[in-house]
């Protein structure tokens, strides 16, 4: 229950300083992302969150318009469909910035099981069946900084449940810090 509440009270405060430190990024990736490519700024999809319920998704565009509302490891030539700013975006992780607004709102957290797409009903199966979908989903999670999108659904789970066993302040910030050290270093990122 502490460390419940003391996760909440860090998502809150944390995103907000964030969003406010990062206003250069809120006033000049839109307008880079308009300029590269026709269409929407932020990109919203359907995922499922903590209870199975649905909610929306936040992130920059980072692929043309048009692009299949599919995982990304389902969606071939890739490369053809990301936009020039959007293959910079996803690389250094900058795309997920506006989630900091769904971890404000309670949608997310900043660690936890990376929410599932609307589609996938596997993943979407075993997670209900390890009670993974008991906690909210995560920007960042035990799976994500062991394979990211490299990892079979199973595994996946593996890793979600083994995070919802050892969940912990401790392990929260281990995960950040691997995360960080991720995106500035550009190891697995897909």
């Amino acid at each position: 229950m502490v460390y419940k509440f003391f996760k909440r009270l860090f998502d809150v405060t944390f995103s907000f300083i964030l969003l406010i430190l990062f206003i250069f990024f809120w006033i000049f990736i839109p307008i880079i992302i308009k300029i590269d490519s026709p269409g929407r700024v932020i990109f919203t999809q359907k995922r499922v969150g903590a209870g199975s319920n649905y909610f929306t998704i936040y992130k920059f565009r980072s692929m043309k318009e048009g692009t299949p509302d599919i995982p990304t490891d389902k969606v071939k030539n890739q490369e053809e469909l990301n936009t020039r700013f959007g293959i910079f975006l996803r690389r250094t992780s900058l795309d997920e910035i506006p989630q900091l607004l769904n971890i404000l709102k309670g949608d997310m957290s900043f660690v936890g099981p990376r929410p599932a797409l609307y589609n996938q009903p596997l993943l979407i199966k075993l997670r209900k069946e390890q009670e993974v979908d008991k906690i909210r989903p995560g920007v960042t999670g035990l799976a994500q900084i062991n394979g990211r999108d490299s990892l079979k659904i199973p595994k996946k789970v593996e890793y979600d449940k083994l995070y919802v066993k050892n969940a912990s302040i401790s392990l929260d910030f281990k995960i950040l810090l691997v995360t960080i050290k991720a995106i500035l270093t550009g190891k697995g990122a897909n």
